[in-house]
């Protein structure tokens, strides 16, 4: 039975224990390039000890970001500065990851501090923005472009061509963002997919892109590193994307060389009710790991030792994500390991301030 810092082999790479940095959006960005911030954010992760440390949601279009100020991989020179960061990360024994996405029809808006809204072109935005269908997010939302199939080649090109990138940065875990009411999960979507063509429809025509993006990075990303997929498991809307179909998903995409589901859910309907509360989603990556047969992630308000070492001890869940809980404390791992009687080596140059 497996526990909270015991090693996972995921293809060549060795995950030292199961707490994982998820992807964290910091709108810090200009025209895509990392900087100083990035590097002391996700380098101070990986100084705490976190297994591996992913980058926030990169935008593998520059009209596939969040806001003007997302972090970028669609040129080949954001590769440079992302250098420096994974090189300090693996310097910590972290792996380096990122997650590479596309926006979809929730593009082009402010970061949250700057209100979180749309942003016109004559705000610093963008129009169009795209979807499988010309639905809206939101009453406020830009009314999406429906993608044409010459586009959807297009931006399928663009995430094999962000992961190459992604390798010659140094990254070694890419995770593919198909969560959230961003474009792939869009698709996979009655709620927001009303096409009629081949990606729109049944549930094999909605997920036919995101098996066309997976196949596509699987091409030219290494064999020997892994690949991980983040889900939106429920949409918590009668007549949305449903934990069934993440199951039927995840079995197919294991075919594909995914090699690791990361559970989240909800984000494609403003209005959805979605229960919050400690550890609400651990049920979806319980179910999808038991039913499909795979490795997968769990995510979502997991803040106290205990509680994460349940999850992996109990096979809810092969790894830990945690987000807000590392903006908290960057050395999370560190103190979990102290309260769990587990070892795990400090920094040395933190190594005066360890409690025996």
């Amino acid at each position: 039975m497996a526990h909270l810092f015991e090693p996972l082999r995921l293809r060549e790479i060795e995950l030292q224990h199961r707490i994982l940095v998820s992807p964290m959006c910091q709108y810090s960005s200009e025209n895509g390039f990392a900087n100083d911030w990035h590097f002391v954010h996700l380098g101070s992760r990986a100084v705490g000890r976190a297994a591996a440390v992913l980058t926030e949601a990169t935008a593998v279009t520059a009209d596939g970001r969040i806001s003007p100020d997302d972090l970028g991989l669609w040129d080949d020179s954001h590769i440079e500065p992302l250098q420096r960061i994974f090189s300090f990360i693996s310097q910590q024994g972290s792996i380096p990851g990122m997650q590479l996405a596309h926006a979809g029809r929730k593009a082009s808006t402010s970061a949250p501090w700057k209100g979180g809204k749309p942003l016109s072109p004559d705000q610093g935005g963008w129009s169009p923005v795209f979807g499988p269908s010309a639905l809206a997010f939101a009453e406020d939302y830009q009314v999406p472009r429906e993608l044409s199939k010459a586009e959807i080649r297009g931006i399928v090109q663009a995430f094999a061509a962000a992961a190459r990138r992604a390798e010659a940065a140094g990254a070694k875990i890419i995770e593919l963002h198909a969560a959230h009411g961003y474009l792939l999960h869009s698709f996979l979507s009655p709620l927001s997919n009303r096409r009629n063509d081949e990606y729109g429809g049944s549930f094999e025509n909605r997920i036919r892109l995101a098996c066309e993006v997976v196949d596509a990075v699987r091409e030219v990303w290494p064999e020997r590193y892994p690949l991980f997929l983040r889900i939106s498991s429920t949409d918590w809307t009668e007549g949305g994307w449903t934990v069934e179909e993440s199951v039927a998903l995840a079995r197919i995409l294991k075919s594909h060389d995914v090699d690791l589901f990361d559970c989240s859910s909800g984000g494609n309907l403003a209005a959805a009710k979605i229960p919050l509360g400690a550890g609400y989603q651990v049920e979806f990556a319980e179910r999808v790991r038991r039913e499909a047969g795979v490795l997968t992630g769990a995510v979502g308000m997991i803040t106290e030792p205990a509680q994460a070492e349940q999850i992996v001890r109990t096979s809810q869940a092969d790894v830990v994500f945690l987000a807000r809980q590392f903006l908290r404390d960057p050395y999370w791992p560190l103190l979990a390991a102290r309260a769990l009687g587990q070892t795990i080596t400090w920094p040395s140059q933190y190594e005066r301030a360890r409690l025996k």
